[in-house]
């Protein structure tokens, strides 16, 4: 999907209008969303009061888009043009689902707006009706269909094939409870640099510029967010913490490193893992971070100085190209955070929900092979190797590490030994697969690795 920078201008500051935009670009040049918030805010200057309200609508719309059309399906007559429809949904979804704003409000800006970019009246008249349509009649009821597969594909906006490939992998009960927690907006959480400070001083420091702020019971170095922007805080300028999802400091843990060893971190961009490893390292040794892509090296490198980590080296590099660059049986440790689905991480992106396909997942378990067999040859021998993905499809996940032992023989799964207690109950031998309903956070998976030799570490 392409970075789109080239923000739309929107009708006079108008915060539904700059949240179409959004929508539109999303739809139709495969722009992401986030990136494309972050850009819109900036570019307008857009007003801390209606920050809120531009996430909110963004991310609910395309959220629950497949869930809109379905209430909007019976007054729909003909066809009508996209922009309209986007309007349609992104009126709806606030009539809906948000309780702050009276619904007359919500009907009266669209049709503005629909003047506004409209070429003739017609079209305002429309969503003027269809929205009042709505109102007058009630919403739609999904208790008709018969399907408990097509019903929950619609009340949560997934993908029919995607409810029934998890309900085929984890059952109903659980891809139910994963997907209502999809649609809900994700925590902010934040690692403390243990390079730099104390948990108790990072809380100190946030809690004197007056951000609501709290331990987590899951991680003991993560902190939730709970108020406030917090990367204009003084602890994030000085590198007392860091901004990155809770369970995505599970492959540090999982990699069980130590000061003074030579670590590899394949695909590092844009470094949150790569930092907590050297941390973990207590900033002594050799941490190389690769990725493909010379601007993300960049944010390595800016992450590494700001938290004050000197063992972090950044180079650009496909992964499953090493080989050619570094020694065989070389590291220590190495992690391998491939590339995957995102599925894990709809909260976030719920874009992505409707861009996979079915078939990529055959494709994305080819470079992920790929890669681990690199890893395989530069690893030591009782060396340790993280699998690490931000998704929760079974292939992925469990059947790359089924393809990867059948093809190394030498290579066995590792028990995680050192994950918090709070984490234990998640463990299977040598895995562990995180649900975002398990603790809020994205969906995540592990797979430690040992390549045998002499006696075990």
């Amino acid at each position: 999907m392409s970075k789109n920078k080239n923000v739309a201008p929107i009708w006079n500051g108008n915060v539904r209008d700059a949240a179409l935009s959004i929508l539109l670009a999303v739809d139709k040049q495969q722009a992401y969303s986030n990136l494309l918030l972050h850009q819109t805010i900036e570019k307008y200057k857009i007003d801390a009061k209606d920050r809120g309200l531009l996430t909110e609508i963004t991310y609910g719309t395309l959220q629950y888009k497949m869930t809109l059309d379905y209430y909007l399906e019976p007054y729909v007559r003909g066809k009508i043009e996209d922009w309209v429809r986007w309007l349609l949904r992104l009126s709806l979804y606030q009539i809906v689902f948000l309780t702050k704003i009276p619904d007359h409000a919500a009907v009266n800006e669209a049709v503005e707006i629909a003047k506004h970019r409209a070429r003739h009246r017609g079209v305002s008249a429309t969503v003027n009706g269809i929205l009042r349509s709505v109102l007058r009649d009630g919403i739609r009821e999904t208790t008709e269909i018969e399907s408990s597969a097509t019903r929950l594909a619609i009340e949560t906006s997934h993908p029919e094939w995607l409810v029934r490939r998890y309900i085929d992998g984890f059952g109903l009960e659980k891809t139910t409870d994963m997907l209502y927690e999809n649609n809900l907006p994700p925590l902010q959480t934040v690692r403390v640099n243990t390079a730099k400070a104390t948990v108790d001083e990072a809380l100190r420091s946030l809690w004197d510029e007056k951000f609501s702020v709290k331990r987590s019971t899951v991680m003991p170095e993560c902190l939730h967010i709970l108020e406030g922007q917090v990367a204009r805080s003084t602890a994030f300028k000085e590198g007392l913490i860091t901004i990155q999802d809770e369970s995505s400091m599970l492959p540090a843990y999982a990699l069980e490193v130590k000061p003074g060893m030579r670590v590899l971190d394949m695909c590092a961009a844009p470094g949150g893992k790569t930092t907590h490893i050297a941390e973990k390292m207590n900033n002594e040794g050799e941490l190389i971070a690769t990725d493909l892509h010379p601007h993300k090296i960049k944010l390595i490198q800016q992450n590494a100085d700001r938290l004050g980590l000197s063992i972090i080296h950044p180079q650009v590099l496909d992964g499953r190209k090493a080989t050619s660059i570094f020694d065989a049986e070389s590291f220590d440790r190495i992690l391998v955070d491939a590339p995957c689905s995102g599925l894990g991480v709809i909260r976030r992106k719920p874009d992505i929900k409707y861009t996979k396909k079915e078939e990529d997942f055959e494709t994305l378990q080819k470079i992920q092979l790929q890669l681990l067999n690199s890893a395989y040859t530069l690893l030591k021998n009782e060396g340790k190797m993280v699998y690490s993905t931000c998704t929760i499809d079974k292939m992925e996940n469990n059947g790359t590490v089924e393809a990867f032992l059948q093809a190394h023989p030498d290579m066995e799964l590792s028990k995680v030994e050192e994950v918090p207690e709070s984490l234990q109950a998640l463990k299977t031998e040598g895995m562990m697969q995180v649900f975002p309903h398990d603790f809020g956070s994205d969906g995540f998976f592990v797979a430690a690795f040992r390549k045998k030799g002499g006696s075990k570490n």
